[in-house]
């Protein structure tokens, strides 16, 4: 009568989220999956050791087949069996998952997705359980046990042959990763130490593992030779499609594009023409960063006339079904997803050629290996792209920030100038969501009356559909979303809207549907949301619509665009209710009104895409189960889970020497000048030879310049802003006080704006200011030109090898002189830390192939 759900990925939790922890990922997981379908389950949470100690956490769950009726069980529901079910189920439990890791601030996600269909070589493992683990040692047969080490043992066996199964496993969903993240993979995949120790030695042996360095919490971070050969093609396409040129539009074509959009009523703004311009110019590669509701499809749907005018097809693709339906109808521009595009391309289907464009949308939620794709795709075809979004919101699911790459290298058109809201003040507060300060927005909010605390999350969310309810009372005409982090929450948020519109007697008699989810009662005038895309019926996931008519066979909507859809429930039983629904799926949506729960799990961007989809206002509900006070609320929502690239680590060796000063806390600037003037008519040791060639000065040509000149005002603007959270920073350090968080984010936001004026300015202002701290101070008080001048001087040494090797030696003079101050001081522990570190950067002079060659030519016996 029923069977263990076992086979649901990721039954086991990760072992971080301690016992306690673990029961809120289990509990409304098992519900709402399971329960609400209407079948009857039995949850074990356990909490078992290995014989090593080692925690082993994982829930079994059994499931009746049965359907359960007024009388008992009653016959077999075979659909309760199907694979696809299951894999929802998988898709599913990882959601709840991950949800609960980022509520517990632990890194890392598990991917619900079969290895089979991630293209890993590894074979999935199956779960036991305590009773089973017992069975050996009383003489009893195992399978379970016996297959489970099995498997774990030929996987590790696997990857002791071939490490790279492992390294492309683990980037799968992070460009980067840490040596734990290693040890919790190969754990995994091994059978007892020995072989753990194995895998851990293989993975750390190979060639294709590459060491980045340490990150701001101080770990060590690695990456795959494969991912980085990504970020280069990515690279490789990118700087491809942005140097061709011949896909502009003419003046005409343009000056007619923005006068039908006048006569319809549409000016774009400054801002919006600067970024029209930008899109229609000649070149294969064009991006757009644009704030939440700054006008982004307005333009484009201005730009595709252009388009069309010169002749071009316009074709538009992003990540999502609901994003892609979002850019069709604000910019007229017809779209589908990146996936469907992608199989069509496989197929030989759907080509580009030179006269199409490419419009990617919400471009920061695709990961660096799918933008890869895409561009060379079009680099091969001829095509043009367009990649528009914002790097602030939603991140990539998968490994990488495409995105944020594309645009430090290539520029982009910024529009930031926000239009959807309304009031002055909700604009404001939007910007300040988009650049980090979510703190500001929230008490904004707060002191607008729009952030209602509740003593727990049952009530909040009671408050919140209370209120959504009184507004469609109030102003039927309004369109509004309520929206929270988990399906979970959605479920439980449209079942209250339900009763709501029930008691009102707003909605039709209940029909039991089968839907895909299980059992569902729908009714005419209720809400629903399509939840898979089907180009035959014009639908995509994420699409809303309201009950015309309703049977247990087929239902007959109207959708939000106005047009009219029937299905056959049997063919299509993707639909849900629609009142609630996920912050991930209302990237791209405009509302009226926007009511917001507000959970654990939320970070900074969710609670930038969440706060920005309205009009007229947006509530934000939270519990103080959840969060005891406003202070926490803003501590949790503004928490930075930006992805990474693998060049987000990448330094010179110089800068190597630089960290470890800065963590003995040692003014190395300081001293590397003091000592300078001790050595520099006796310079002596393995660079006494070493006399760096003259630089010679390239001519700066008229366009650069220009560009230079134009982008002047800004670049002063982000070094000012720089020089700000570098000075606050500093004057945390001299009185002792640690940095804190938000000033960190501080830093990190200005030196991202900086960056927009030219690719690695932030880099070379850093090490201009570890040379002279005093610039940081001069920048924070508006006198920027020095910092411009010692910035330009960094980017000078950085592009040339020349100087990096006199900088270099500079650098080693300070530190061996360093060293030699610490011996005469009787710092003998520092001394030896000191002169392996020096072993430690000569040692890697190979990363920098230039540098090395360069300090061979000029003192062959260094070494």
């Amino acid at each position: 009568m029923g069977r263990r759900a076992d086979g649901i990925s990721g039954g086991a939790a990760d072992r971080r989220c301690g016992p306690q922890p673990r029961r809120p990922a289990a509990s409304p997981a098992a519900w709402y999956e399971f329960v609400d379908r209407g079948m009857v389950a039995d949850l074990n949470v356990h909490w078992d050791k290995a014989k090593d100690g080692t925690p082993k956490p994982h829930a079994h769950v059994m499931l009746a087949m049965r359907d359960v009726g007024p009388e008992g069980f009653g016959k077999k529901n075979r659909d309760w069996n199907s694979t696809e079910l299951l894999k929802d189920w998988r898709e599913a439990w990882s959601a709840h998952v991950n949800e609960r890791m980022a509520e517990l601030g632990l890194e890392g996600r598990i991917d619900h997705r079969s290895y089979e269909a991630q293209g890993i070589d590894l074979e999935p493992q199956h779960k036991i359980g305590p009773a089973a683990s017992r069975r050996p040692e009383q003489g009893l047969e195992a399978e379970r046990i016996e297959d489970h080490a099995r498997i774990a043992r030929e996987n590790g066996e696997k990857i002791i042959a071939n490490p790279n199964v492992a390294l492309d496993a683990i980037t799968r969903s992070q460009a980067t990763f840490t040596t734990r993240d290693l040890a919790t993979f190969a754990l995994r995949h091994s059978d007892g130490k020995e072989q753990f120790d194995q895998v851990m030695g293989a993975v750390r042996a190979s060639p294709e593992l590459v060491a980045l360095g340490k990150d701001g919490r101080d770990q060590e971070r690695f990456t795959s030779r494969d991912m980085i050969a990504v970020e280069a093609r990515l690279e490789r396409a990118g700087d491809e499609l942005a140097g061709r040129a011949g896909h502009g539009v003419a003046n005409r074509q343009r000056d007619a594009a923005i006068g039908a959009a006048e006569e319809r009523g549409l000016v774009l703004s400054g801002e919006q023409r600067d970024a029209f311009d930008h899109v229609t110019g000649d070149r294969g590669l064009a991006s757009v960063v644009g704030y939440a509701g700054s006008g982004k499809s307005a333009m484009l749907g201005v730009a595709r006339e252009a388009w069309e005018g010169q002749g071009y097809t316009v074709r538009g693709a992003a990540l999502s079904g609901i994003a892609a339906e979002n850019l069709e109808g604000g910019s007229g521009i017809q779209s589908r997803t990146i996936a469907s595009l992608e199989h069509a391309w496989g197929q030989g289907r759907e080509q580009l050629g030179p006269m199409d464009v490419l419009v990617v949308d919400e471009a920061g939620m695709i990961g660096s290996r799918q933008m890869e794709r895409v561009l060379s795709q079009a680099r091969d075809a001829g095509a043009k792209v367009v990649i528009v979004g914002d790097p602030e919101q939603l991140q990539a699911i998968e490994a990488g920030a495409a995105f944020r790459s594309v645009t430090e290298r290539h520029g982009a058109a910024e529009i930031t100038e926000i239009r959807r809201q309304r009031e002055d003040w909700q604009r404001d507060a939007t910007r300040a969501l988009a650049t980090g300060r979510t703190g500001e927005a929230i008490h904004a909010y707060d002191q607008g009356g729009m952030v209602h605390a509740a003593d727990t999350r049952e009530g909040a969310r009671g408050e919140l559909v209370d209120g959504w309810d009184r507004a469609r009372q109030a102003e039927p005409g309004k369109s509004q979303i309520i929206l929270t982090h988990t399906n979970a929450e959605v479920q439980s948020l449209n079942g209250e809207a339900r009763d709501r519109l029930r008691a009102s007697g707003d909605l039709g008699d209940d029909v039991t549907v089968k839907a895909e989810r299980g059992e569902r009662q729908f009714a005419t005038g209720d809400r629903i949301m399509f939840l898979r895309n089907e180009r035959g019926m014009g639908v995509k996931n994420g699409t809303l619509a309201t009950i015309e008519r309703v049977s247990p066979e087929g239902m007959e909507v109207r959708l939000d665009d106005g047009r009219g859809v029937a299905f056959d429930t049997k063919d299509y039983s993707h639909v849900d209710h629609g009142y609630a629904a996920t912050i991930h799926k209302s990237q791209g949506v405009t509302v009226d009104r926007a009511h917001v729960l507000a959970t654990p799990g939320m970070d900074r961007h969710s609670a930038y895409v969440g706060m920005s989809r309205h009009r007229d206002d947006v509530q934000l509900h939270y519990g103080r189960d959840d969060f005891t006070d406003q202070r926490q609320l803003v501590r949790a929502l503004s928490r930075d889970r930006g992805k990474d690239i693998t060049s987000d680590y990448a330094r010179p060796e110089q800068d190597q020497a630089r960290a470890f000063a800065d963590r003995r806390e040692i003014r190395f600037p300081e001293l590397a000048r003091q000592v300078a003037e001790k050595v520099r008519d006796k310079a002596r040791g393995m660079f006494a030879g070493f006399r760096p060639k003259p630089a010679t000065e390239k001519a700066m040509s008229p366009e650069r310049g220009e560009t230079d000149r134009a982008l002047a005002p800004s670049q002063s603007k982000a070094i000012e802003r720089y020089g700000r959270a570098a000075a606050d920073m500093d004057r945390m350090r001299d009185q002792g006080l640690p940095v804190l968080a938000h000033q960190e984010s501080a830093l990190q936001r200005a030196s991202e704006a900086l960056d927009q004026t030219r690719p690695h300015a932030a880099r070379d202002l850093a090490s201009a200011i570890e040379r002279d701290p005093r610039l940081a101070r001069d920048a924070a008080e508006g006198n920027t030109g020095g910092a411009a001048k010692a910035m330009e001087t960094e980017r000078q040494v950085r592009l040339d090898p020349e100087k990096r090797a006199g900088r270099f030696v500079e650098q080693w003079q300070g530190m061996k002189e360093a060293r030699a101050s610490m011996e005469r001081a009787g710092d003998r522990a520092g001394a030896e830390k000191l002169g392996k570190r020096m072993e430690g950067i000569a040692g890697g002079l190979h990363r920098d192939p230039q540098l090395e060659s360069v300090l061979r030519a000029r003192a062959p016996s260094w070494r």
